[in-house]
C-alpha cells in the first residue's frame, strides 16, 4: 500500500513537472510570436550589428567604433590586442546572463543541479559578458541587421544602463571566468526564467526600435525575427 501511494505521488509530481514545462514552452512560443515595433523596417544603409546565438544563449555583436559610440571608453579591452592571438578587436560581443553560469559553467554538463534549482525557483544575480571578435562573418549563428544612428544610440543607452555607476575616472572592474577570451562585469538586473539572457537581447533590440517578439526566454524566439544571410 505504501509503495503504491508513493508511486502515485511520484507520477503526479512527474506529470505536474511535465505540465509546467509544456506550459512554459507554449507561453514562450506565443510570446515570441507577438511582435513589438511591428512597423519597423530595416534601413538600406545604417550601422550593421549582429545578433549571435549558440542555440541556447544570444548576445549582441557590435562594432568597436562608430560615429555614435566608441566602446573602448566603456570597455578598455576593446582597444587592446587579444591575448590569444594579438589581433585587435573590430567587434565586441555583449551578453547579459546569470553570474554563476557565466563565471563557472563552461558547458551545460557542468551546470550544478543546485544552481539550476536556485535559478528556476529564486533566480540569480546578473552579469555582463564581453567577448572580443575580429571581423565576424554573417552566418546562421551570426545574423546581421542594420540600425539607424538614432536606433543604435538607443541600443547603446540600453546596454550602458546595465552597468552600475562608478566613481568618475575609475576603470571598470572586470573578472575572468571559464573563458579567458571574455571579460565579465557587474551588472544590474536579476536573472529569472521570465527574464533570461535572451529576453535581455530581445528587450535591448526592442528598446532600439527593432521589430522583435514580446517575450523570448529562449534563443529561438529571438533569432526567428532576425533574417539569415543569403547564400
Amino acid at each position: 500500500m505504501i509503495l503504491r501511494q508513493t508511486g502515485r505521488i511520484l507520477l503526479w509530481l512527474v506529470a505536474g513537472l511535465l505540465s509546467l514545462v509544456t506550459a512554459f514552452l507554449l507561453a514562450a512560443w506565443i510570446g515570441s510570436s507577438i511582435p513589438r515595433n511591428s512597423d519597423w523596417t530595416e534601413p538600406a544603409d545604417g550601422i550593421p550589428i549582429m545578433v549571435a546565438s549558440n542555440g541556447v544563449h544570444t548576445e549582441l555583436v557590435l562594432p568597436v567604433v562608430t560615429p555614435v559610440k566608441d566602446w573602448r571608453t566603456t570597455f578598455p579591452s576593446a582597444g587592446q590586442p587579444r591575448p590569444r592571438d594579438g589581433w585587435m578587436p573590430t567587434h565586441i560581443a555583449i551578453g547579459w546572463g546569470e553570474r554563476e553560469v557565466f563565471l563557472n559553467t563552461p558547458t551545460w554538463g557542468d551546470l550544478k543541479l543546485s544552481t539550476a534549482i536556485r535559478i528556476a525557483t529564486r533566480g540569480g544575480e546578473g552579469l555582463v559578458r564581453v567577448g572580443h571578435y575580429v571581423n565576424p562573418q554573417p552566418s546562421e549563428y551570426y545574423r546581421t541587421i542594420r540600425l539607424r544612428p538614432a536606433e543604435y544610440a538607443r541600443l547603446v543607452d540600453r546596454v550602458e544602463t546595465l552597468l552600475p555607476p562608478q566613481p568618475s575616472g575609475m576603470p571598470r572592474r572586470s573578472r575572468t571566468g571559464f573563458d579567458p577570451t571574455t571579460l565579465n562585469y557587474d551588472a544590474t538586473g536579476r536573472y529569472t526564467l521570465a527574464n533570461t539572457c535572451n529576453q535581455w537581447t530581445n528587450d535591448t533590440l526592442a528598446y532600439a526600435g527593432v521589430r522583435i517578439g514580446v517575450w523570448t526566454p529562449l534563443a529561438g524566439g529571438v533569432m526567428k525575427w532576425i533574417p539569415q544571410p543569403e547564400r
